[in-house]
């Protein structure tokens, strides 16, 4: 599917790693389709992955065909499974992020079921400046590399961080809905030696918090009384605006990055005047507190989830809505009854 899009100025390599690694395609023009089709269609599973190896010539024939102000990217294909070589979580990160320096992305696809090591490929796509991605069914290899082919391959910034400040005068308090594993400590925001996030063509970020009014009871707090301090005092500031949103990042091919802050007021809209794409959202992220049996999830049911979502699908037209909603239905349905 990726190669039928490749034009003249395009260039593939294939790398594999079962057992040793080795290179079974060298640099070649997207204008050889076939022979490229050919080298692929050569591949046979072997019993051993010994994927260190195979990561580390895979850089190092993206960097001798480097192309300056072009998409450099190293395509993992694998379950992260590896079992020969680097094989521990800790050097194999360390082994990416000494990579990315060469200004090479990196995009993990996950295949297979029983040996998935998801949390592997996750960090790994984490520490190279890149994406990760879950193939199950030709569908979502069509939609990864075809039709979400910019967001995939095409980095417009990297290290993104976000940062929100809430208004106590309207917010009491505040909870991030999900993103446990990238949270990043306050004085983070500002270093720009921390690893973060990056930002494909086209790609749209959604973060949904669970806000608590000022007027509101907010959780009760659980630490004793500070004897050396006291709470500092209100500021000034506009007493009518929610929050502040400040976003730091980098150009793809920078290392200082930029700052971008914007004030959010609360318009008063109702949920009902939300748009479909934010209360899909909110569908998605009430179908994780479900599966995670989240303490946070209230009342909800499986089936309150598939009519927020079914409410929110819209035009669909790929189809990827209704997939969310039969997976919701499954789900309903392997659930233990209460």
């Amino acid at each position: 599917l990726l190669i039928d899009k490749l034009a003249e100025n395009d260039r593939v390599a294939m790398v594999v790693y079962a057992g040793s690694s080795g290179l079974v395609l060298p640099s070649t023009s997207g204008l050889y389709k076939e022979t490229v089709l050919s080298a692929l269609d050569q591949l046979q599973a072997g019993g051993s992955t010994n994927g260190g190896s195979g990561i580390q010539l895979a850089y190092k024939v993206a960097r001798e065909k480097f192309i300056k102000g072009g998409t450099n990217r190293v395509i993992l294909c694998t379950d992260g499974d590896f079992n020969v070589g680097v094989t521990d979580q800790g050097s194999l990160t360390r082994l990416i992020e000494e990579e990315a320096k060469s200004g090479v992305f990196l995009s993990v696809l996950g295949f297979g079921a029983g040996n998935l090591k998801d949390s592997t490929m996750e960090k790994l796509a984490d520490r190279g400046n890149g994406n990760y991605a879950y193939i199950d069914t030709p569908n979502e290899a069509r939609k990864v590399l075809v039709e979400q082919l910019g967001g995939t391959l095409v980095i417009i910034a990297k290290d993104v961080k976000l940062q929100l400040e809430f208004n106590p005068r309207q917010v009491a308090a505040y909870r991030l809905i999900g993103y446990e594993n990238r949270l990043l400590r306050a004085e983070d925001f500002n270093d720009d030696k921390k690893d973060a996030g990056e930002i494909g063509a086209g790609h749209t970020v959604t973060a949904l918090y669970e806000l608590v009014p000022a007027e509101g009871e907010a959780p009760a707090a659980k630490a004793d009384e500070l004897k050396y301090q006291q709470p500092a005092r209100l500021s000034d500031a506009a007493s009518d605006e929610l929050l502040t949103l400040k976003l730091r990042y980098k150009e793809p091919e920078g290392d200082t990055s930029k700052l971008i802050e914007t004030v959010l007021k609360d318009a008063g809209e109702s949920y009902a005047r939300a748009s479909e794409d934010f209360r899909f959202a909110s569908a998605v992220a009430a179908f994780g507190l479900m599966l995670r049996d989240s303490q946070y999830k209230g009342d909800l049911t499986y089936g309150a989830v598939a009519e927020l979502a079914q409410a929110a699908r819209g035009a669909d037209e790929n189809g990827y809505r209704a997939e969310m909603i039969e997976l919701v239905k499954k789900a309903a349905g392997l659930a233990p009854a209460r």
